[in-house]
């Protein structure tokens, strides 16, 4: 029987996995696109032949990225069978498939032996993990002494956000359960890994923002049925994105840059 979080990750596993989401978010899913990646990437400097873990791998875009920039051996782990396949799909056209791999599994349940990887990169994902603190102490586990973590995601207080953005659709969206970065940090020094760098990337929030909106308003025009039968609500929808928008500006909602490392052996 499936738990109130296992059918939490299994609907935001289906959501992500969709063609409407993938339309209205782009390739790589988060603010801050393939530019915030390569920054995330350069702060924790993979050498080549490193072993890297993405969590939360989605359709493999930051995998692929990561073992075609950096030269590095990446594993990609996803709750989405459907997301799974995609991406050792994108691997394989890409010639990428002796570097890169994918496997379908849980953030709070990695099937990785522990110290298996020099670093662990998670983007914006943590924050609609129904366990955080499970899915640190794992990031934790895999990760080699000295080994470094690198997130990027969606920061909230979550006490200030507005009606439109509690719900089950904007837990989805990666609101509703986001915290402030602070709080990240402390969800990771309870794991044993200490934050060496935060920024903030608000304006990359703001651009998505305006990035959905126009998506979304051609896709009215173009397929309106195709967001209908997503399950979007196309009367809330302009209401919820100025309620981010609004939350950016006002410093409630925004998004950021963790990297955090691993103690190294005695």
């Amino acid at each position: 029987m499936m738990t109130g979080d296992d059918a939490l990750k299994a609907c935001c596993a289906a959501a992500y996995s969709s063609d409407v989401v993938a339309l209205l978010l782009g390739d790589s899913y988060h603010p801050g696109g393939t530019a915030l990646t390569r920054r995330l990437a350069g702060t924790l400097g993979p050498a080549a032949g490193d072993r890297v873990l993405d969590v939360a791998s989605g359709r493999g875009t930051t995998a692929l990225l990561l073992a075609d920039a950096y030269d590095v051996r990446v594993d990609g782990v996803d709750y989405s069978p459907a997301n799974t396949a995609l991406a050792q799909g994108a691997a394989s056209a890409a010639g990428l498939t002796e570097r890169v791999s994918f496997t379908t599994g849980d953030a709070e349940q990695l099937p990785y032996p522990a110290g298996a990887f020099d670093a662990v990169v998670c983007e914006c994902a943590l924050c609609t993990f129904p366990g955080k603190a499970t899915a640190a102490a794992e990031f934790a586990r895999v990760l080699r002494p000295g080994g470094r973590l690198g997130i990027t995601d969606v920061t909230a207080t979550p006490d200030r956000l507005p009606a439109e953005l509690t719900g089950l659709t904007a837990r989805i969206a990666c609101i509703a359960d986001a915290r402030p970065l602070d709080e990240y940090a402390a969800l990771l020094s309870a794991a044993g890994l200490r934050t060496t760098r935060t920024e903030r990337h608000d304006r990359a929030m703001l651009r998505m923002i305006d990035q959905i909106e126009a998506r979304l308003n051609l896709l009215r025009l173009t397929a309106p049925d195709r967001l209908t039968a997503a399950g979007l609500d196309l009367d809330a929808a302009p209401a919820a994105l100025n309620a981010a928008r609004t939350a950016v500006s006002a410093g409630v909602l925004g998004y950021g840059l963790l990297v955090a490392e691993k103690a190294r052996a005695a």
